[in-house]
């Protein structure tokens, strides 16, 4: 169904601000989105992950609508949304976007998407998943192969810099994977105070901070330390967890990853005692089209993915949903559920910040990167 760009069929009493509590929360009217959204044509929602397919077919039989999901990169998601608000010929109603600092960025301040906060659950949201809304946020975790290894071989961070570990960390190449940049950028900009002490603990001396700082003489450190770079968290997963293997590699991956201990055998675990921490999060956003003709079928899934069920594909893989009332299943493979506090959480204080400093850590690593 062709989709025109207005919004129509639009619910007056359901309150439309970014985030809503209080007195607002009091007079949302569940019911009557459910029925509007009836009402409206088809939804189509995106999001980088498969399981996107899943969540819609499930939210369409819970809710008596025409709903279907779509794995596209986050990427091609930014550039769909601009496109189709500019033309005015929406066909993607919400988005999931993973890559938070160009969502905020890009769509945003043009007025492509717009972000919306369940008023009757804005109280289970932490205030700065807020506005705009993350929906999840996935963790990115150290892990080494428990065939070889009785424990993670490694503790600390630093270990990774020196000759043991040459060639032996696996991980995607940060040139062609931005979470990876934002991540050095977060490093710097809230735990550069932890990357200094986890040096000193290492070496048993503090780091020189007059030139450089030390997040930045970590990631020079691993990147003259020849990393094994791929293009995805599979290439990482299969060189850390493969079995048979006489000498293993410490890769840093998705704990999504971790469902190919079932699926292929693999002998992934997690560095649970990694200082300073164990890994670190991105913030998956979610995101309605400006133009949509599906306005409450759209707030509707925004919802349905903060509930219990509407995340439970993603929770399956170590996804934790913004909504604080709800967790990871006792059988997540990766078990990151226990540790989830021993991550580097992402700030989306700093995420245009992020977004602004990407060519710089780009440039950074290719200086630095010994093959």
């Amino acid at each position: 169904m062709t989709k025109d760009a207005t919004f129509r069929g639009w619910v007056p009493a359901l309150g439309l601000a970014l985030a809503a509590g209080g007195a607002q929360a009091q007079d949302f009217d569940l019911d009557a989105l459910i029925e509007a959204a009836r009402a409206e044509p088809p939804l189509a929602v995106f999001d980088s992950t498969g399981k996107i397919v899943e969540m819609a077919e499930a939210f369409a039989a819970e809710y008596g609508l025409e709903a279907v999901g779509q794995k596209v990169k986050a990427e091609e998601q930014l550039e769909m949304m601009a496109r189709e608000a500019i033309a005015g010929n929406v066909q993607g109603d919400v988005s999931i976007i993973s890559d938070a600092p160009a969502a905020i960025a890009q769509l945003l301040p043009n007025g492509f998407a717009e972000s919306w906060v369940p008023p009757d659950l804005a109280d289970s949201i932490l205030p700065e998943y807020q506005d705009p809304l993350v929906v999840v946020t996935m963790a990115n975790v150290w892990t080494y192969n428990t065939e070889i290894y009785d424990a993670c071989p490694v503790s600390n961070v630093w270990e990774l810099t020196e000759p043991e570990w040459r060639g032996r960390v696996a991980m995607q190449d940060p040139l062609g994977k931005s979470v990876y940049t934002d991540w050095f950028n977060q490093m710097q900009s809230h735990g550069d105070a932890e990357m200094a002490a986890a040096f000193e603990a290492h070496f048993g001396t503090a780091p020189d901070l007059s030139e450089m700082s030390a997040t930045e003489q970590w990631v020079a450190a691993l990147a003259a330390n020849a990393p094994l770079l791929g293009s995805s968290d599979s290439n990482a997963g299969e060189a850390v967890g493969a079995p048979g293997q006489s000498e293993g590699f410490i890769g840093l991956m998705s704990s999504a990853k971790y469902r190919d201990n079932a699926d292929s055998d693999y002998r992934l675990g997690l560095c649970a005692d990694m200082q300073p921490w164990i890994g670190f999060t991105n913030a998956g956003v979610g995101l309605i089209a400006s133009g949509t003709d599906s306005p409450n079928a759209a707030r509707l899934f925004m919802r349905w993915v903060l509930t219990p069920e509407g995340i439970a594909p993603q929770a399956e893989d170590g996804k934790m949903s913004s909504n604080t009332e709800v967790g990871l299943p006792d059988d997540e493979p990766s078990g990151i559920g226990a540790s989830w506090n021993r991550l580097l959480t992402y700030d989306m204080s700093t995420a245009l910040d992020d977004w602004d400093s990407r060519q710089d850590w780009q440039d950074f690593w290719r200086l630095n990167y010994v093959r």
